[in-house]
């Protein structure tokens, strides 16, 4: 993929959830929306060399997904944007702006903000080994570090080793005192830095996360900044994204035409992965926002959160759940 294309899939991506955009997430989102750029899940750098192949399975029908990694020694770094490239995601990027406590023992994420050079060490060992564009998510300031000189010389330095695309969440991170759901709510919103930087360094490709919950809100975003990053709001609510393809990248809309369709659409990977050993509980749980306001979607969820579990679980209990709800 060309970085054209890439940049054109990045107007609008699906953020990089812990326990929620694993492969089945990606792949019944892909069923909505043929354009944006998928994400996995945060994977450790350490747990990558060491569990390998079973952090890195995909399906082709996700493409274009890109995978994000954790962790902040460049040698580790490098092997491990090796391996992702060999297993043919269209990007690495490393993570810079989780506040977690498990993540700041690891000495990466958002801590790593008050470490530019290491960064950059970091993503040009990366640039070095292989073709796929590296780049950096990140806040606007961390802690007590949170001027706009700060975050602007981050961003400098970083890009002067080479990485040339940005994913902003426009709040600072709080590593002390906040948890990590405080830290995604709490710390105030500022959009405008991040169109200041998208103004001041024109000649990068800056997406902005955070708030974000419409496609209008990220149509008028793209006034601003090259892409968007949306997070907690497709998760929630899936069928947000079935008209993205059209609003967003101007082609046209590829998902199923209800979201009992889509649910259709589903059922024959669902039934695959159950073949091979995947516990349905597993996927339903991906769906419980689908049907979050029409009558019945409570007892639809009731039926997945419920019957999923068992293992005698089969496609039955999804049905069965489908039925439940009127659309």
């Amino acid at each position: 993929m060309t970085a054209t294309e890439l940049n054109f899939h990045r107007r609008l991506s699906v953020a990089p959830m812990l326990d929620f955009t694993d492969r089945h997430e990606r792949y019944f989102l892909r069923l909505l929306t043929k354009e944006t750029l998928l994400y996995t899940e945060m994977i450790v750098a350490n747990a990558l060399l060491h569990a390998g192949p079973r952090f890195l399975a995909h399906n082709e029908i996700e493409q274009p997904v890109a995978l994000q990694l954790g962790g902040s020694d460049p040698k580790m770094l490098t092997e491990c944007a090796r391996i992702v490239e060999d297993a043919g995601f269209v990007e690495v990027n490393l993570n810079c702006g989780c506040p977690s406590e498990r993540v700041q023992c690891g000495s990466f994420g958002a801590c790593l903000m008050k470490e530019k050079n290491l960064v950059a060490e970091c993503v040009s060992a990366m640039r070095a080994k292989v073709k796929i564009p590296v780049t950096v998510k990140t806040r606007i300031g961390v802690d007590e570090f949170n001027s706009w000189e700060f975050f602007l010389d981050f961003i400098k330095t970083v890009a002067s080793a080479g990485c040339d695309t940005f994913i902003i969440h426009a709040r600072t991170a709080r590593l002390k005192g906040y948890t990590p759901k405080e830290n995604r709510e709490r710390p105030e919103l500022h959009y405008e830095v991040v169109y200041r930087l998208k103004q001041e360094l024109p000649q990068l490709n800056i997406s902005i996360n955070g708030g974000i919950t419409t496609l209008e809100n990220a149509k008028e975003a793209l006034t601003h900044v090259d892409g968007v990053m949306m997070g907690r709001a497709p998760y929630a609510n899936p069928w947000l994204l079935a008209n993205a393809d059209s609003l967003i990248f101007g082609r046209k809309d590829s998902s199923p035409a209800t979201r009992k369709a889509l649910l259709e659409a589903y059922l024959p990977y669902m039934q695959q992965q159950l073949s091979e050993g995947c516990p349905l509980s597993i996927m339903t749980k991906h769906l419980y926002g689908l049907f979050s306001g029409f009558p019945g979607g409570r007892r639809y969820r009731q039926i997945l959160s419920e019957e999923s579990p068992k293992v005698e679980a089969t496609l039955d209990v999804v049905r069965l759940a489908m039925n439940a709800v009127s659309e």
